[in-house]
C-alpha cells in the first residue's frame, strides 16, 4: 500500500509543477501585439497543463477526503482557498467563451484578419466580458496562490515536522 506522505509528496510536487505553466501562458499571451488562433492555442496547451497538474491531484487524492477537512484548521482553510480558486475559474470562463464566439463569428484568429478592429466594437458585452475574465484570471491566481502556501504548511507540518 503507498503511504499517504508519498502521495502527498506526489499531490504537492504536481501542483507546484503547474505554476510555471501558469506564468509563461500568461507571458506568452500578454507578449503578443495580435492574439491570432495559433497564438491562443499555443497559449491555452500551457495553461490546460498547468490545470490538469493541479486538478488531478485535487480530484483524484485531496477531493475523496474533502468533508473530512472541515472543523480541522489549515485544512478546512486549504479547502475553502481551493474552491475559490476554482470558482473564480468558472468566472473567467465565462468571459471568455463568449469573447472566443464573438471574435470567432467575426475571424478575427485568422492570420489575415483586421487586427486593427477594436474588440470593444465588437459587442455591446464585450467589455462586461472583458471584466469578468480580467476577475476571474486575477482572482483564481491569488486563491491559487493562497490555497498552494496553505497546502505547504499543512504538508510541511503533516509529514515533514511530524
Amino acid at each position: 500500500m503507498v503511504s499517504d506522505a508519498l502521495v502527498a509528496t506526489v499531490a504537492a510536487l504536481s501542483v507546484t509543477a503547474s505554476f510555471p505553466f501558469y506564468v509563461y501562458g500568461a507571458w506568452y499571451i500578454l507578449d503578443q501585439e495580435v492574439v491570432t488562433w495559433s497564438v491562443l492555442v499555443h497559449h491555452l496547451k500551457f495553461i490546460v497543463v498547468g490545470l490538469l497538474l493541479t486538478t488531478v491531484p485535487m480530484v483524484t487524492w485531496m477531493g475523496p477526503r474533502f468533508l473530512q477537512q472541515f472543523g480541522k484548521g489549515f485544512a478546512a482553510l486549504h479547502a475553502f482557498l481551493g474552491l475559490q480558486a476554482y470558482a473564480m475559474l468558472i468566472v473567467a470562463l465565462t468571459g471568455i467563451v463568449r469573447i472566443f464566439q464573438v471574435k470567432r463569428d467575426h475571424d478575427l484568429y485568422a492570420e489575415d484578419a483586421d487586427h486593427d478592429v477594436d474588440i470593444g466594437e465588437l459587442h455591446e458585452n464585450m467589455g462586461a466580458w472583458r471584466g469578468r475574465l480580467r476577475v476571474g484570471v486575477v482572482g483564481y491566481v491569488l486563491f491559487w496562490l493562497l490555497a498552494w502556501l496553505v497546502g505547504m504548511v499543512r504538508f510541511v507540518l503533516q509529514y515533514v515536522l511530524a
